[in-house]
């Protein structure tokens, strides 16, 4: 079963009396355990497709079906139930909550998943030894490097296991050891957990990582190699 089907998506933005197509009926088919680069030029709808697969946002028209189901159809709280079981998220800012722990920041999602406190201990742990931060773990944000902090990011959203991973130029803020590092992660949980990754990018380093590379510009797909 495909990971992601998207059919035929446009998005329109509208900055006045300009009319953006974000998404000009886009189609493309995400296999289960791919990892995949989104690459392109500012506007050309790398961020709007990874928001629309995610379902941060709606387009305006046509069909996006993660693991079998459709969630354009799906009512607001079935979807986001959806994104908080089967989807991760890693944004370039991080989006930690500042006056947690790392282990916190981790746990939190699991929290509101109804995850039982001796389980989020576990999995909070052993997420954190995998991303490289045991000993760390009770350490705000404020007292973390960059890398580190976006670790945290990473564990938080693979912790509950989701099938999927949407991440938006997650290393663009990181050196180049660091932006490695981070890589080398995400190719160690894409081959023993089969994550899908889907990676938005403009770092060329961060493509040659990938498997599949989808350029875009002006909404449109205009190569996609393997």
């Amino acid at each position: 079963m495909a990971a992601v089907i998207c059919e035929d998506l446009t998005k329109i933005f509208r900055q006045g009396d300009a009319v953006i197509k974000a998404l000009d009926h886009l189609g493309v088919t995400i296999e289960d355990g791919e990892f995949i680069s989104l690459s392109g030029p500012s506007g050309s709808g790398k961020t709007t497709l990874l928001n629309a697969i995610g379902g941060l946002d709606q387009p305006d028209s046509g069909h996006i079906t993660i693991g079998g189901q459709r969630i354009d159809q799906l009512p607001k709280a079935r979807l986001a139930d959806m994104r908080l079981h089967n989807i991760g998220f890693v944004f370039q800012s991080y989006n930690l909550i500042p006056v947690l722990s790392a282990r916190e920041n981790v746990e939190f999602v699991m929290q509101v998943q109804g995850i039982t406190p001796k389980e989020r201990r576990e999995k909070s742990a052993a997420i954190l030894r995998e991303v490289g931060l045991e000993g760390m773990e009770d350490r705000r944000p404020g007292e973390l490097s960059g890398g580190q902090q976006q670790r945290v990011a990473v564990a938080r959203a693979i912790v509950s296991e989701p099938a999927l991973v949407l991440a938006d130029e997650p290393t663009a803020n990181l050196d180049s050891e660091t932006m490695a590092q981070l890589m080398d992660l995400f190719v160690k949980l894409n081959e023993h957990h089969r994550v899908t990754f889907v990676i938005a990018t403009h770092d060329q380093r961060v493509m040659n990582y990938t498997k599949r590379r989808i350029h875009l510009k002006d909404g449109r797909i205009v190569s996609d190699e393997v």
